[in-house]
């Protein structure tokens, strides 16, 4: 044992003897128990999608308008025309 880890333990002892605390009791508290595994992941939320044209291509309204929507515009089609929601 090194210095640092017997300093350490020897805290440990005195807290022990300070609360009148045994191993038997520490050990039915579960403090030596394993710890629990973490909660899986939460998945990611699943992108928003607005626009929608008949070939299923989308845009959330994310970054630039995508080609398909803008020929569309361009052509006379309002944007609201693909609006999904």
């Amino acid at each position: 044992m090194t210095v640092k880890t017997e300093r350490a333990a020897a805290i440990r002892w005195i807290q022990m003897a300070d609360c009148d605390l045994t191993m038997d009791e520490l050990r039915a508290a579960g403090c030596f128990d394993p710890p629990p595994p973490p909660p899986p992941p939460l998945p990611a939320p699943a992108p928003v999608v607005c626009y929608r044209n008949a070939a299923g291509q989308s845009w959330d309204r994310q970054g630039e308008m995508p080609d398909w929507l803008r020929r569309a515009v361009n052509a006379g089609q309002s944007v609201e025309f693909f609006w999904v929601g």
